[in-house]
């Protein structure tokens, strides 16, 4: 049996905490760059780019969709209701996920390793805060479990 991972407060707002850190971090990161130029160094600015769009579009339609439902702590609002229409049919977390994209493409687009490193932590850190807000949405909603199953946790069609 797995042990669920720890609540970080009454509505989890530890993981809130964790995550603004791990932000700053990556943005900062950017700053220790480039480590590569020329051709390569284009390359990976267009592809990091495109990256930071599109993450940030996840992420900005994921909240759309969201709407009353939005909040920055894991736990869910007494008043949500389970969204699984948008950026929730291809995601259960969406907001999450774009965010990891746009960070990776930060670091592309800044040519930091360090940045890249950085995103990577956050992948990791979302996928954990992932699971235990999910642990809560499972307590909360009937149909989540199903919703679960047939849906990618971060990165769609991939994660």
């Amino acid at each position: 049996m797995q042990r669920p991972l720890p609540d970080l407060g009454p509505r989890g707002e530890g993981y809130v905490a964790i995550q603004s850190v791990l932000f700053l971090a990556i943005a900062l990161a950017g700053l220790f760059g480039p480590a590569w130029s020329g051709r390569a160094r284009v390359a990976t600015a267009l592809v990091g780019v495109a990256l930071i769009a599109g993450g940030a579009l996840l992420a900005l339609r994921g909240a759309l969709d969201l709407g009353k439902s939005l909040t920055v702590v894991p736990r869910p609002l007494d008043r949500s209701t389970l969204v699984q229409r948008g950026a929730y049919a291809l995601v259960r977390h969406p907001i999450y996920g774009g965010l990891v994209v746009a960070s990776v493409g930060w670091g592309l687009a800044t040519a930091s390793p360090l940045a890249l490193v950085a995103g990577l932590v956050l992948g990791v850190f979302f996928d954990l805060k992932s699971r235990r807000e999910e642990g809560w949405l499972e307590e909360r909603y009937a149909d989540y479990p199903a919703y679960r199953s047939r849906t990618r946790r971060l990165i769609p069609w991939l994660y």
